[in-house]
């Protein structure tokens, strides 16, 4: 049978594929990550009771006194909600003491851990294969006489399979009747391809077609999720994933990506709650201190984000930039980025998201704000849309009496910052320069330079100054600068915004200056 048949085939079966998360202990692997017990049991429990994935592997035995805790903590939990026998560990060939250790934690299940290539087996341990195996049927006998459940890891399976096949198949010979409930097959070393995967697999199901396998696969050639959907399609019942792709090296398969697309391309089932997966990749990357990278599928923060404005307008009409991959499937929203490529789509779908209604003329002029503010910066957020639509049309409406033709601030160590400008007032031009305090300290008084000399008027004193990120903005968007004014006993505010924080207050200064200028023309 063909690939593309067998694709098509297992379609129509839509078989059942069991996962286990690995993060807490392999995932943990990776390099500068340690989950305290406490943190260890909160990933536990969302992983099990939101999540609902089928097994956990949390620790591997023996490792230290703060790892027995966590694993205590989270079978306590488990037991609690009736999963105990979801809650595994890793445990070694050493006689039976991964199994007390298991057990003085209170869990029920050991995933021992042995050779599955020759070389591990005659190299590391330097034993003889039969001797490897039957200290394995030991320790696989003191286990169930115990009452633990044994699942067995063929470390290095996929060089076992490459170069000692006979190897493998005479471990498999050797175990199969010795009451193992599962054979999980690591690519340990990342070195498979899917066309190996589906070769391998398919000559472990042909001599043992009623065993249940799981595959694990790493990352390092970046195929950890081509491999994984290999093996399913080749009849692995199980595979192994880390969330967010956590691992050694270059990580494991990601839980998101292996879920989406078992699902959609395969049409397999599993028992993940997709729309919890946005909530543990936060989690996990909370406590891992490892940020998912924005573009990474499913959980980036920028894989439901279009930003051109062709995009947003394809999908208003007929959602006609959409797949599959909706964001409320996962928790989620799509959002369109506002910034220099936005365009008038982009713009009105943001103001759509948040109930406001402009006239085209108004939308054009906030689209050109964002567009002027986007060459500046990356980004600007949906929370910063409310404050540049209220900056465009409350103080853009009629024509500006006094206009910044041009400045120049600086600041240099040791030197007293300085500004130079040219402004108009009524049409006519006025330079002026000072040092002050700050670059704004500068620039003010290089104004009320201008205006007691050349104007013989008084300029309104600066009662207050506050500097802000609009709410759920960032510092690499929008800075809101607030600034009240006393013109003789009465006290007013004007707003600047802008992505440079002096600018910002400039343009607060020059909306005062339009002010005053307007009360004292109707004066005259």
């Amino acid at each position: 049978m063909g690939t593309a048949e067998k694709v098509n085939n297992y379609k129509r079966i839509q078989p059942f594929v069991e996962i286990l998360d690995s993060t807490l202990r392999d995932g943990e692997q990776t390099s500068g990550v340690s989950f305290l017990p406490h943190e260890k049991l909160m990933m536990a429990r969302m992983l099990l009771h939101d999540l609902n994935v089928d097994r956990i592997e949390v620790a591997s035995a023996r490792v230290s006194e703060g790892e027995k805790e966590a694993v205590q903590m989270i079978c306590r939990y488990a037991e609690k909600i009736d999963k105990l026998n979801r809650v595994e560990v890793l445990g070694f060939v050493d006689d039976g003491q991964s199994v007390d250790w298991i057990l003085e934690c209170g869990c029920k299940t050991l995933n021992l851990l042995v050779k599955g290539s020759l070389k591990h087996c005659t190299q590391q341990l330097q034993k003889t294969p039969d001797e490897h195996i039957e200290d394995i049927r030991k320790v696989v006998k003191y286990a169930r006489s115990k009452g633990v459940s044994v699942n067995l890891y063929l470390e290095d399976w996929s060089n076992g399979m490459k170069d000692s096949p006979s190897y493998v198949y005479h471990l498999m010979d050797q175990l199969c009747d010795s009451g193992i409930r599962r054979f999980m097959l690591p690519d340990t070393l990342g070195i498979m391809n899917p066309l190996q995967c589906i070769e391998y697999f398919r000559k472990m199901i042909k001599r043992y077609p009623d065993t249940h396998f799981d595959f694990h696969a790493h990352n390092d050639y970046d195929l950890a999720v081509s491999n994984s959907l290999a093996a399913v399609l080749s009849g692995a019942k199980g595979l192994h994933v880390t969330v967010n792709g956590l691992g050694e090296r270059c990580g494991n398969a990601p839980l998101s990506s292996v879920q989406v697309i078992l699902k959609d391309q395969f049409h397999a089932k599993t028992n993940i709650n997709e729309n919890k997966l946005n909530d543990i990749s936060r989690l996990v990357e909370s406590y891992s201190g490892i940020a998912v990278a924005p573009n990474q599928p499913i959980i980036g923060d920028n894989v439901f984000t279009q930003v051109a404005g062709v995009h947003a307008d394809g999908d208003k009409k007929n959602n006609l930039y959409q797949n599959d991959l909706v964001p409320e499937r996962f928790g989620r929203k799509r959002e369109y980025a506002l910034g220099k490529n936005s365009g008038k789509a982009n713009i009105a779908k943001n103001l759509e998201e948040l109930g406001l209604e402009l006239t085209p003329e108004q939308t054009r002029r906030v689209t050109q704000r964002i567009t002027e503010l986007g060459d500046k910066k990356e980004r600007v957020t949906l929370e910063d849309l409310p404050f540049i639509v209220s900056d465009v049309l409350k103080h853009d409406v009629s024509e500006d009496k006094v206009k910044l033709v041009s400045y120049i601030v600086s600041t240099a160590y040791g030197l007293k910052p300085g500004a130079n400008i040219k402004i108009e007032i009524n049409g006519q031009q006025y330079e002026a320069s000072a040092t002050g305090d700050g670059q704004y300290d500068a620039f003010v008084k290089s104004l009320r330079y201008i205006y007691k000399k050349y104007l013989d008027r008084t300029f309104p004193l600066l009662a207050n100054y506050a500097v802000t990120i609009p709410p759920g903005g960032r510092t690499d968007a929008l800075v809101q600068t607030v600034i009240t004014w006393n013109d003789n006993g009465r006290l007013f505010r004007t707003r600047g915004l802008d992505a440079d924080q002096t600018e910002a207050a400039i343009k607060a200064t020059f909306k005062m200056l339009n002010i005053i200028e307007n009360e004292y023309n109707k004066e005259l």
